[in-house]
């Protein structure tokens, strides 16, 4: 069976004023094209295949999009298999997942065998085998998303934690005892070939610069013996592509596109094996994805750098760039510097003007988009707040916030 190993979509994201939809959708029609050239026979998607900050017309957009774009690859027998990440949101897969089960109903029984030309959004832990196409060979598949407390603290005892700290331990060990499980049930095969999908961070990874999420707010798990003992390990979550420990066949595919400053230097790609009856057929290789520019611009003389910004940069147009700009009074007209600056970075993503001599502070901050509503505005601002919420509290004030909108509105 070949296997093709991404993750962190996020489709439908932005960056600041930015939306980020066409270099997504760029990247999903690059896999896509893999797919089909690589002949590849199961996609694998390990976690945040939407972004928390897009909205309900936005997440209906990006699975038209996919149904678009691997039509073919289901209708000629491809499998997609993916789980959720920290950034898709729990309700919205939940109520996704239950209506592809209803479309096609599955028994949901653990080690089931599912039919093949399918997309399976697992939302729980759990184990499934999808048959080789070639050979009948079925290949177990442990699907572990990323560990919330509604998808794994399940009894009321595990519920009663005190502090993040607590939390993080606990659910590091409900992952860690699920999975154990579900490895030691009667359903998985010592003698079948097994890939485990997770979205979580391990420690001793180069985490970088986690994406909007801090290292404190994260699970980490310190065990990498638990990640082994699988023919291969199919991470998610860290956004920079690397191997665990060493280990070729445990390993983080990154993200399919530079999402912020922090992976301005990244390359880009998704990985590729095939994997027979004994395991790991040969070693896994990088198939790489092009990735958009992302990179920060300091000026300090605007009237004596623009004319080389403008050379050095002619071919910015879709560069996402953060600018920082002071200004003299007298020496440089303002609001023409920010009418060039936009001509030469026109998907600026943050913005901050600052008089020299002046009281200090910023005088323009491009983040919230000139683009965006009031409503929008709001929206974005609390999913970044709430991200990290319980789905059950995120949900409740944003229906909140909804009404009262709708109240002023009226």
């Amino acid at each position: 069976m070949r296997i093709l190993h991404t993750a962190d979509w996020h489709l439908a994201d932005r960056l600041g004023r930015i939306d980020r939809t066409a270099d997504l959708r760029a990247a999903v029609e690059r896999i896509a094209g893999y797919c089909s050239s690589e002949q590849v026979d199961l996609l694998l998607v390990a976690g945040d295949l939407f972004s928390e900050l897009a909205s309900a017309e936005a997440l209906r957009d990006a699975i038209r999009h996919l149904q678009e774009v691997f039509a073919g690859f289901l209708r000629e027998g491809g499998t997609i298999l993916a789980i959720t990440g920290n950034h898709d949101k729990e309700n919205f897969c939940q109520t996704l997942r239950h209506a592809m089960s209803l479309a096609a109903p599955l028994a949901d029984a653990p080690g089931e065998v599912v039919p093949l030309g399918r997309l399976y959004l697992a939302t729980e832990p759990g184990l499934v085998r999808v048959e080789d196409r070639k050979t009948g060979v079925p290949v177990q598949f442990l699907l572990m998303p990323y560990p919330t407390p509604t998808r794994y603290l399940t009894d009321e005892a595990t519920q009663r934690y005190q502090g993040l700290d607590e939390k993080n331990r606990t659910l590091m060990d409900a992952f860690t005892t699920t999975l154990h499980e579900l490895r030691g049930s009667a359903a998985f095969s010592p003698e079948l070939p097994a890939v485990l999908a997770a979205h979580i961070s391990v420690q001793g990874c180069d985490l970088g610069k986690l994406f909007r999420l801090s290292e404190t707010e994260d699970v980490v798990f310190t065990d990498q013996e638990l990640l082994t003992g699988f023919h291969y390990t199919a991470l998610g979550h860290i956004h920079r592509a690397q191997t665990i420990a060493g280990q070729l066949h445990v390993r983080y595919s990154g993200s399919i596109e530079r999402m912020d400053l922090g992976e301005r230097d990244d390359d880009k790609g998704v990985v590729l094996f095939d994997l027979g009856p004994e395991g790991i057929d040969g070693e896994p290789w990088t198939l790489p994805l092009p990735a958009t520019p992302v990179y920060e611009v300091l000026i300090d003389r605007p009237s004596e750098e623009l004319g080389d910004l403008r050379r050095r940069y002619s071919d910015a147009s879709n560069h996402l760039v953060r600018i920082v700009c002071s200004y003299t009074p007298g020496v440089d007209n303002r609001e023409a510097v920010l009418r060039e600056l936009e001509e030469i970075f026109p998907r600026w993503y943050h913005r901050e003007i600052h008089e020299v001599g002046g009281l200090g502070g910023t005088l323009v901050i491009g983040e919230p988009s000139r683009s965006l509503t009031f409503e929008e505005t709001v929206r974005d601002y609390l999913a970044r707040e709430l991200q990290n919420e319980d789905d059950e509290l995120r949900q409740g004030v944003l229906e909140r916030v909804e009404a009262l909108m709708k109240e002023v509105q009226t």
